[in-house]
């Protein structure tokens, strides 16, 4: 990972900070649904992306949200935006009293991932603690129907440590996450790329080497 991880600093690349994705090739069926893979994780140093948080809520959970730093607050109102075709945001929160106003949204908010899902916490009445994990980075994370999971690991302007810390994160919450019922080679192949750069492939059975190399990074800082 950590010679990936140079490799992508060192490409050219384009004017602006790009994003550091990781891509995981997952040996899952994920037809099943025993085989699919959903959760959340936090990343020791973020995403370097500044998250815009929606909140469907009314009254003292609105305000809550509203100080805990929501940029957008509403109930109907907002749920009427949103199929006007309004997208301005990253990720969508709601108490679980106003899912009757959110419910009628899925067909919008699902296929782009923004669906609030109390699995992965953004359905809630700490809609407080909800948007502060947001903006402090936190990434919901599921399989796509090829079996493959992508997450942001930071910005290519990240030093080698905290994008190797990020990965680090990234992996092992994906190799905590297996499913019991996952049969053969779990891990098929792993990718690290940048919004314009190559896509460089990270032997996946040398998962174990990233606490050596995260020392090396330390040391090289």
């Amino acid at each position: 990972p950590l010679e990936a991880v140079r490799m992508l600093k060192e490409a050219p690349g384009a004017k602006f900070d790009e994003t550091v994705e990781t891509h995981f090739h997952l040996g899952l069926n994920v037809r099943h649904a025993d085989q699919q893979l959903r959760g959340t994780l936090m990343l020791p140093h973020g995403t370097g992306k500044e998250t815009r948080v929606a909140v469907f809520a009314e009254g003292e959970k609105a305000k809550e949200a509203e100080d805990a730093g929501a940029d957008l607050v509403g109930a109907a109102n907002l749920a009427a935006q949103i199929e006007g075709g309004f997208d301005d945001f990253d990720v969508a929160i709601a108490t679980p009293d106003m899912m009757g106003v959110v419910g009628r949204l899925g067909r919008i908010l699902g296929p782009r991932g923004k669906m609030p899902n109390p699995k992965a916490g953004t359905v809630t009445f700490d809609v407080g603690k909800a948007v502060l994990d947001s903006k402090a980075g936190k990434l919901e994370y599921r399989t796509d129907r090829g079996a493959n999971v992508h997450l942001s690991i930071g910005k290519k302007s990240f030093d080698e440590r905290a994008l190797l810390e990020n990965y680090a994160t990234v992996l092992e919450e994906i190799v905590r996450a297996k499913p019991a019922a996952a049969k053969g080679r779990y891990i098929r192949s792993i990718t690290l790329t940048t919004s314009m750069g190559p896509g460089i492939g990270v032997d996946p059975t040398k998962t174990r080497n990233v606490a050596d190399e995260l020392q090396e990074a330390a040391s090289a800082a």
